[in-house]
């Protein structure tokens, strides 16, 4: 009987930290592009969830450098360092597994997109970028990094 007690304790202890893993700070982390171009810390400030570049693949430019953000519309924002940048903004955790409200900083476009980010798994992420409706859009699935 005593064995039913703690097996049934432990049930309980485990399943209450499988929910808690399932809500909003569950997207915390470091996420590698399903490219492999880069690779992003997803952090929380405030009630917010935001995101900036930590790593890509080159870099630097021609003259060795660090790249800037040149593709930018502001003339006042080209001279920013694209490592460091923050592409991910205001996304507001929603439910099980998913982020709204937020938007997305493309760096060799200089555009912004609305998003949503959707766990697929505890290391999977798909980030949905799109204008208006995000049924026409673009999906990419990044990786966590451990």
């Amino acid at each position: 009987m005593k064995f039913k007690v703690i097996i049934t304790a432990a049930i309980l202890q485990l399943s209450g930290l499988a929910s808690f893993a399932q809500g909003g700070d569950a997207i915390l982390g470091i996420w590698q592009s399903e490219h492999g171009s880069g690779r992003m810390q997803i952090y929380k400030s405030g009630s917010v969830y935001e995101g900036k570049l930590v790593k890509i693949k080159e870099p630097t430019d021609e003259s060795g450098k660090p790249k800037v953000d040149i593709n930018n519309p502001s003339e006042k924002l080209k001279n920013r360092p694209i490592v460091g940048l923050e592409v991910l903004q205001n996304f507001r955790y929603k439910n099980d597994g998913l982020w709204e409200d937020g938007t997305i900083y493309d760096p060799r476009s200089g555009k912004t997109y609305q998003c949503k980010l959707t766990m697929r798994s505890s290391d999977k992420l798909e980030i949905r970028a799109f204008i208006g409706f995000s049924l026409i859009g673009k999906s990419q699935v990044w990786s966590r990094v451990n």
